[in-house]
């Protein structure tokens, strides 16, 4: 029994043992102050009747508790009939000095017991002083009737208050704190007494308004069937507003006592509850685990098939509706459930641990609901995930790259058919038939740079019928009228070119029969149509569309720019010198006075054509260079996007890849306590949880990066993904190492295990824990381990295998740290088995094979009276009685084992 200190405080003295202390210093009595009245009064009556039911055992008895002390002769019979021991022989003398002597042998055993008396002297006894005597007997009563009273883990005062709580308990309108108020209304006695003697009191006619009635029926029961003498009145106590706290405690003690036979029963059901409240506990973490799994493993279910649908949208903001819908599930719907999921693990390994510290059975889950089916769903999910996103890019650069070529497709066709328009009249047209020669030459000449101009068009043409290929090639959504106008161009230039042919055939066939144009009209052609060409081309360039992805592509573009502005001076030049040719023209005219027609026979392009061109031309650059210049500076925001990425990237992910480390160095460190390990991961966990701003931050610049089309990044070789699947890592990791430890903490509690030898394990496992050059673990270790702490050598392959099979159920191939804790102190383990809770229904049941519903709602608590009513299996046996219930299946079942 644990020495536990017990206080026993009293007004006028305290007392202190050599090892236990039962008053405190401070508590010592002003000798100068009175008892109340009221105390006083309940103390003489209390103390008188305790010390006649001893000494009436010698005999004799006492009527005036300060006289008949005096003289020491009846108090040293009453510590002999109490302690059960001689005391030395009494001084048979009258005088004084006699009296003294006799109280001071009494004194002296009272201190051989362990008491220290302070300020009680045997001349005081001998006066008769009252504070002193009453004190004297008080510490008596502590010593040999309530020092010894053990409860549970508790002694003495609390142990005796702590008794009455638990046999009171589950009665009505009873409710034990204290040993004053508590007692007033006579109920906690009689619950007291109908607990043990049902058949003493019927507790169900009490009436808490009747507190005189309910003492006194208490008071005449206990002495005349529990041979309790009547200590108390029940007018003193009522009327009391406190009753003297000493009194009631000597007074209950005397039940303790006379029930102390029933402390076997209640030691019996007390390991029944605990037994019964673990069963319930890791009952309702299986139902959680069960919930919870469930739970994750339908949200998966319904998750995938939203990922797996890969139906593309026709349009670019369809598109970027759903890329905005992904990133929603990944910042809202997907955390989460990743929280759910580290804490499923955690819950299985809490459970499994408490399982087996308890000597239960593994928890087996639903078929599906495994962690490790957990894990390969997750597993699956992510992988559909990752295929998902990687679509979604892949379909946005597509729709952007076929809304370009679109675009870019009707400005060209646009161009095209402009330049077309009345070709096919020109080319038909019979005005040769009729012209005269110099009107032939000059339709000849025409045509000739109709062809040059044909031909110059061929690559708009082309480009026409590439860009549709690839707009087929692509999937775009308006295909068919792609299609359509791109055939009737292709049809067009055929038709074209056939007239062209024609035409020229005819010229031809005519041309011998007429002179020579003016040479001057037949260069200013040639020279105008190249040079128109030239700035169609020009102008077409000028307001061609682009779309890049870098500065190094917007540069190169700047750079062909800049190289066209530097042709201009020489074009300049070749303006002049056309519409030089144009102006000798009129000059030769004006000198002759030939009058013109005002038309080129050979061309249709005037000097004012030129003139309006190339001032078009011109108004067309600056405002390339302004599209350029806008385009750098939207590339150089994309550029500072993807720095600012990288800084952060390349921050966050080595700090990590660091934790990590240090997490796992925490794990394997040896120098502090569980408890300083704990408390250093907690530390770790909080840096984590704090960091978490920059995941978010690193987030932001992630979607800013996205909206504005950036998909690379030169500058680091850390992406979104990485850093989320390491954050999530590193969650899980911290989450997994603080259970890991936590389980350690409940195991080396549970089994007793000193930090110095969690230190030796410790070190054991970690020289042990080495790599081999294939990975493997060095797995014989824990065989040679075992030798090593029984004395022995390992005894071969069949003591190997029998060994992992304890260390490695699941047979991995990994052995846990935790699971080398349990095989190191595996026979060290002190948990109730199915044999003593059998027994200790046994006791409960009065040594019968069964055990009554009456019996289990009497000895159990409510909560597992019902559990185990609920539960238990009808008896069946051949001297079975009604409402007998079967407690020896009972109790295999919750370890897992058949029926005996």
């Amino acid at each position: 029994m644990m020495a536990v200190e017990t206080q026993a405080q009293y007004t006028t003295s305290y007392m202190m043992s050599e090892e236990h202390q039962y008053m405190s210093p401070e508590d010592e009595w002003d000798r100068d102050l009175l008892l109340d009245p009221a105390w006083e009064k309940q103390q003489r009556k209390t103390f008188t009747a305790w010390c006649n039911s001893h000494l009436r055992k010698a005999g004799t008895q006492i009527e005036n508790i300060e006289e008949d002390f005096r003289n020491g002769l009846k108090l040293m019979l009453l510590l002999e009939v109490i302690s059960g021991e001689r005391l030395p022989k009494p001084d048979k003398g009258k005088m004084r000095f006699h009296k003294i002597a006799n109280v001071n042998k009494a004194l002296d055993f009272i201190c051989s017991k362990g008491v220290k008396l302070v300020s009680i002297g045997a001349e005081e006894i001998v006066d008769g002083n009252v504070k002193m005597t009453l004190g004297m007997i008080w510490t008596i009563i502590l010593r040999f009737a309530i020092q010894d009273i053990s409860v549970e883990e508790t002694s003495a005062k609390e142990g005796l208050l702590l008794w009455c709580q638990r046999k009171t308990a589950p009665y009505r309108n009873v409710n034990v704190q204290n040993f004053h108020i508590s007692w007033k209304d006579g109920l906690a006695l009689c619950a007291l007494i109908h607990r043990h003697r049902p058949d003493l009191i019927d507790y169900s006619k009490l009436r808490k308004d009747d507190p005189i009635g309910n003492l006194n029926a208490a008071f005449e029961v206990a002495e005349k069937y529990l041979d309790i003498p009547k200590m108390l009145d029940a007018e003193d106590i009522v009327n009391t507003p406190k009753p003297d706290e000493k009194a009631i405690m000597t007074y209950v003690s005397c039940f303790y006592h006379a029930f102390a036979g029933a402390e076997q029963a209640e030691t019996a059901a007390n390991r029944i509850c605990k037994v019964l409240a673990v069963n319930q506990e890791n009952e309702k973490l299986m139902e959680e685990y069960e919930k919870l799994a469930s739970e994750l493993l339908e949200w998966i279910r319904k998750t995938i098939p939203w990922l797996e649908n890969r139906v593309a949208e026709q349009h670019m903001r369809a598109m970027q509706q759903k890329l905005e819908d992904f990133r929603d599930y990944r910042r809202v719907h997907k955390p989460p459930r990743v929280q759910e999921k580290c804490q499923l693990e955690i819950n299985f390994n809490t459970l499994q641990t408490k399982l087996r510290l308890s000597n239960r059975p593994a928890f087996m889950p639903s078929e599906g609901k495994m962690v490790s089916d957990i894990a390969n769903a997750w597993k699956g999910l992510e992988q559909v995930e990752k295929g998902y996103e990687e679509w979604l890019l892949t379909e946005i650069r597509r729709l952007e790259r076929l809304d370009h070529l679109a675009e870019k497709f009707k400005q060209k066709c646009s161009l095209h058919q402009a330049w077309t328009a009345g070709k096919e009249d020109l080319l038909s047209m019979k005005d040769y038939e009729s012209a005269s020669l110099m009107e032939i030459r000059a339709l000849m000449r025409k045509h000739e740079a109709f062809e040059s101009d044909l031909a110059a068009h061929q690559d708009r043409v082309e480009q026409i019928a590439a860009i549709a290929q690839e707009l087929n090639e692509l999937d775009y959504h308006d295909a068919a009228s792609i299609n359509t106008c791109c055939q009737g161009i292709c049809d067009q230039w055929d038709t074209l070119g056939t007239l062209t042919q024609k035409r020229r055939d005819s010229l031809e066939r005519v041309e011998k029969l007429w002179e020579t144009i003016d040479q001057l009209y037949l260069e200013f052609a040639k020279r105008a149509a190249p040079f128109n060409n030239w700035m169609d081309g020009a102008m077409e360039d000028l307001q061609d569309m682009f779309i890049v992805h870098s500065i190094e592509e917007i540069q190169s573009l700047i750079t062909a720019h800049d190289q066209f502005k530097a042709t201009l001076p020489e074009a300049d030049k070749e303006r002049i010198a056309t519409l030089g040719i144009q102006n000798e023209i009129l000059k030769i005219a004006q000198t002759y006075g030939i009058k013109l027609s005002g038309v080129n026979p050979y061309t249709n392009l005037s000097a004012q054509d030129i003139t309006n061109k190339w001032d078009a031309v011109k108004h067309l650059v600056p405002l390339r260079d302004q599209m350029l210049q806008e385009e750098v500076a939207r590339q150089q925001s994309n550029e500072r996007l993807r720095r600012q990425f990288a800084a952060q990237a390349n921050i966050i992910g080595p700090w990590i890849q660091t934790k990590m480390e240090e997490i796992g160095h925490v794990s394997v460190d040896i120098a502090g306590s569980l408890e300083e390990q704990m408390n250093s991961l907690k530390q770790y966990e909080q840096s984590i949880i704090n960091y978490k701003s920059n995941i978010d931050k690193l987030e932001g610049d992630h979607q800013l990066s996205q909206e504005s089309l950036i998909f690379d990044n030169k500058h680091t070789n850390y992406t979104m993904e990485h850093i989320r699947v390491g954050w999530e890592q590193l969650l899980t990791t911290i989450a997994r190492t603080i259970n890991e430890v936590e389980n350690q903490i409940l195991t080396r509690d549970a089994k007793g295990i000193s930090q110095e030898q969690l230190n030796e394990f410790r070190a054991s496992f970690n020289h042990f824990d080495r790599k081999r050059h294939d990975g493997s673990r060095r797995l014989p270790c824990l065989s040679h381990l075992h030798g090593l702490r029984s004395g022995e050598w390992p005894s071969g392959e069949v003591e190997f295998a029998r060994i992992m099979t304890l260390v490695d159920s699941n047979n991995t191939g990994v052995v846990t740290f935790q699971a080398f804790i349990d095989f190191m102190t595996r026979e060290t383990a002190e948990t109730d088995t199915a044999d003593q809770v059998m027994a200790s229904f046994k006791i409960l049941a009065s040594d019968k094979p069964y055990i009554t519903v009456e019996e289990l709602r009497r000895e159990l608590p409510p909560e597992q009276a019902e559990y185990c009513i609920s539960r238990m299996t009808r008896y069946v046996g051949a001297d079975s009685s009604p409402g007998a219930l079967d407690y020896i299946s009972f109790s295999s079942a919750l370890y897992g084992e058949s029926d005996l």
